[in-house]
């Protein structure tokens, strides 16, 4: 198993540095990311060809869980460093730098300290050893939980900024950082077990461990590889912008504005955007709230302002709540036309989402829908 581990490692950290489209290579965020990934692949590489080396398993559990956590800690903190540098734009704090290599002296100073209790050898397979290696194990999974609600954080603003800029759902785009940041936590969490477990337990550990590595690594590729990095950094400048716009508006208005003003100014634009759906505007597929915006002769951030005091909240919301109501329309109006007709008159990219966004927002498939018009007028 160590000797494929190696194996697998190197082949997934050179597709990193050798293999990627020279474009990304002149992508900061995009580069420091799959370095950091690339060197935390490298040091799991180099954890099992210890292990393989010097059969620290066949010598006892003990030796086997001090190297995994010596190396796990720096290689969950290169792994989630690549993907908050990804979700931040390369924008990571000192204190998120610091928090791996201090976990890291943390658990070798407790390991080394408590190991060694009472002439101990550092290496035995003692008591003492199990009991520092579980405090070891506690830092670890502190580190992780640490980095994991930092990137569940940042994955929930990247979520808000996409529905709040495209005209459809598209978190999808984020779902395998959410499933690494689970698998990655997990796999923490689970340290303690191991240093008292033997044979299936350690079998399943290792087989979660594989398939989560080799699925993040996978899922990072195509993230990178595919527009969907280059989406979500268009959805994140468009946040951006708009908060610099109404931190601007503030500064130059003398004070708050009145009540009286908001409420004009929210009662304008629900006017404007009541006339951009009267034109059908909505039923185009592919739009952006800045392209709403542009059409309605206001700015975005005055238009995601009054969508926040609408029952959709956001962008993508609101249109998909109109598309929904003008496939109700075409549903009774015309029974006869597919379900595919009727997506593409209200600018669903396919019929597939179409139903599943149908189903979701009415809790009817639309066949049922048509169905249970009929019976009410009949």
């Amino acid at each position: 198993m160590q000797f494929t581990a190696v194996m697998l490692m190197t082949l997934m950290t050179m597709s990193l540095t050798l293999w990627m489209p020279r474009r990304l290579t002149y992508d900061r965020v995009t580069n420091r990311s799959r370095w950091f990934l690339a060197a935390g692949l490298t040091l799991i590489g180099v954890q099992f060809a210890l292990q393989y080396a010097f059969s620290f398993r066949e010598q006892g559990v003990t030796q086997a869980v001090f190297i995994n956590l010596l190396f796990f800690i720096p290689c969950s903190t290169l792994i989630s460093l690549s993907i908050l540098n990804l979700q931040r734009q390369g924008r990571i704090r000192l204190w998120e730098y610091l928090t791996g290599p201090v976990a890291w002296i943390a658990a070798a100073t407790l390991m080394t300290a408590i190991g060694q209790m009472d002439g101990h050898p550092l290496m035995g397979n003692t008591p003492e050893m199990r009991n520092a290696e579980m405090m070891g194990s506690l830092c670890y999974t502190v580190m992780q939980v640490v980095f994991a609600s930092l990137l569940l954080t940042e994955l929930r603003r990247m979520r808000r900024a996409l529905n709040n800029y495209f005209d459809r759902e598209r978190s999808n785009l984020l779902d395998w950082m959410k499933w690494s940041v689970g698998v990655l936590t997990v796999l923490a969490l689970m340290v303690p077990v191991l240093i008292y477990a033997q044979n299936i337990l350690l079998a399943i550990y290792a087989l979660v461990f594989f398939v989560g590595i080799f699925y993040l690594w996978l899922q990072f590729i195509g993230y990178i590889r595919t527009n969907a990095a280059r989406r979500m950094r268009e959805a994140e400048e468009n946040e951006e912008s708009m908060n610099r716009s109404e931190a601007q508006e503030k500064a130059l208005s003398d004070g708050a504005p009145s009540e009286e003003a908001v409420l004009a100014e929210m009662s304008m634009i629900a006017q404007t955007a009541k006339r951009w759906l009267e034109d059908y505007n909505h039923m185009r597929s592919g739009i952006t709230i800045k392209t709403v915006a542009d059409e309605m002769g206001i700015h975005r951030y005055q238009l995601s302002a009054w969508l926040k005091t609408t029952k959709q909240v956001n962008f993508s919301q609101w249109i998909t709540y109109h598309r929904i109501e003008a496939a109700k329309h075409f549903l009774t109006e015309h029974p006869d036309w597919s379900n595919e007709t009727v997506a593409q008159a209200c600018g669903f990219t396919t019929r597939n989402y179409f139903q599943t966004v149908f189903k979701k927002l009415t809790g009817l498939s639309p066949a049922e829908y048509v169905e249970e018009r009929m019976k009410d007028e009949g």
